[in-house]
């Protein structure tokens, strides 16, 4: 069998976070993962495999054992090929029924119906599927909504505070990569950060280690941080191009320790006087091209 498309366990446990023996044991004990073999004996594991492996870790984040989120794994990935084979839309009218019933959920104040809608979608699709297609979208709608005076500042900070209490259970372990350390906060100032929650949790699943700051950090303290782990990188989201240009000089200090990036509303040319990047697309998008 050609190797091409396979995966040996050392990269599958760096694209996934997993380490090597917590992956042979979910193979062995709930028969997670489904290997073929290579002409000198590997086990090479596929692309199913390694979405076993992300809803496993996704079911355990939000609290199930072992031995239930290894069935709800092998539940969903199977709903999902099943889905595959009949079409290819990532979703049907079924999930759109759902996004329906999150969006007016969490328009009403209706937190457990909102949680019950997001474990529906978390169980019939990839986290950057949910992320990408239904979360990123709702919250762009909210804040037109915010800003043309249709909905109030208690819609807004109980949807908003709902979804961050689910990402970050979501983000447990986010830290155990093997792969590089990239460190990410929000400069002073700057309170939105569920952009960053998001690229944090996709860049996680491709094997980094995640050393999450949060909202509204102090750039002293990010320095300080920063020189203390040595980073592979160091991202900052910012909803304003004021964001940066007033903390100018202390990012230009930050980016004598570690390349930044830049998400969120900023230009090159403010990024370029400190020789900083800017991440460009969604946060899933920024994610996946970071970490190719």
């Amino acid at each position: 069998m050609a190797e091409e498309g396979y995966l040996r366990i050392g990269e599958l446990s760096r694209r996934t976070g997993v380490s090597p023996d917590l992956l042979r044991a979910w193979e062995q004990r709930y028969g997670l993962l489904h290997p073929a073999r290579s002409a000198g004996g590997f086990r090479l594991y596929s692309t199913e495999d390694r979405v076993r492996v992300g809803h496993m870790v996704e079911a355990m984040a939000a609290g199930l054992s072992a031995a239930e989120a290894a069935r709800v794994a092998l539940a969903t990935a199977a709903t999902v090929t099943e889905a595959d084979a009949l079409s290819d839309k990532p979703a049907p009218r079924a999930l759109e029924h759902t996004v329906e019933r999150l969006t007016a959920a969490l328009d009403s104040f209706d937190g457990a119906e909102a949680n019950a809608a997001l474990d529906e979608l978390l169980a019939g699709l990839t986290l950057e599927t949910v992320l990408q297609e239904v979360l990123l979208p709702y919250l762009r709608s909210l804040g037109d909504r915010w800003a043309a005076g249709t909905t109030t500042v208690g819609n807004e900070h109980f949807a908003s505070n709902l979804i961050r209490g689910r990402l970050m259970g979501l983000a447990r372990g986010w830290d155990l990569g093997e792969g590089p350390r990239v460190l990410l906060a929000c400069p002073a100032g700057e309170t939105h950060d569920l952009g960053l929650i998001m690229f944090g949790l996709v860049i996680a699943r491709r094997g980094w280690n995640v050393t999450y700051l949060g909202a509204d950090t102090p750039l002293p303290t990010l320095i300080e941080t920063a020189r203390r782990l040595r980073p592979t990188c160091i991202v900052l989201a910012v909803t304003t191009t004021a964001a940066i240009r007033s903390h100018a000089e202390e990012i230009a200090e930050l980016a004598k320790v570690a390349p930044v990036q830049i998400g969120g509303e900023v230009s090159d040319r403010d990024t370029r006087a400190f020789g900083g990047t800017v991440l460009q697309g969604d946060p899933v998008a920024a994610a996946r091209s970071l970490s190719a």
